[in-house]
């Protein structure tokens, strides 16, 4: 596999999407969790998506119970908390696994190109217009920082 683009994912209504419907956006994939203490960070990934959105830029949230079962519920549980709580409009996919034998195939690609089990919730990995992955950040990465890095690969 040479990029997410040949990857499909499942909506929260279970509907496959192909994730190379991003293509030639810049986007940010991250596992998120509703109940873990770093739950606040939907705030600034609410903040950063508007910001860059209409200049082709995406967040994609994948809901995990992985790595610290954080993040218990049905996928439209989740989605109506997040809506309600931190009004985010960014696209919420079907709950996954991203460790082990099971995870879901999008993080299996993800943890090759850049390697490590997920130990955190809100790990981020940053995605390029051509669909490869350029960077991954833990959840202590200040949003500033992947700003940054965001930014560039608009401008490139």
């Amino acid at each position: 596999m040479n990029s997410i683009n040949e990857i499909t994912v499942k909506d929260r209504k279970g509907n496959a999407v192909p994730l190379k419907g991003y293509a030639n956006e810049v986007v940010l994939i991250v596992n998120t969790a509703t109940k873990s203490p770093l739950t606040p960070q939907y705030t600034e990934l609410e903040a950063i998506y508007e910001k860059y959105h209409a200049q082709g830029f995406a967040v994609l949230d994948f809901p995990s119970n992985q790595p610290t079962k954080s993040c218990p519920g049905t996928d439209d549980a989740i989605h109506q908390f997040c809506k309600d709580t931190y009004n985010t409009e960014f696209p919420r996919f079907k709950k996954v696994k991203v460790n082990g034998n099971d995870a879901d195939p999008l993080y299996k690609y993800l943890t090759e190109k850049f390697p490590g089990e997920i130990t955190e919730d809100f790990t981020k990995f940053l995605i390029n217009k051509i669909g490869k992955v350029v960077a991954r950040f833990d959840a202590q990465t200040p949003m500033s920082e992947i700003e940054e890095k965001i930014l560039s690969l608009i401008n490139n």
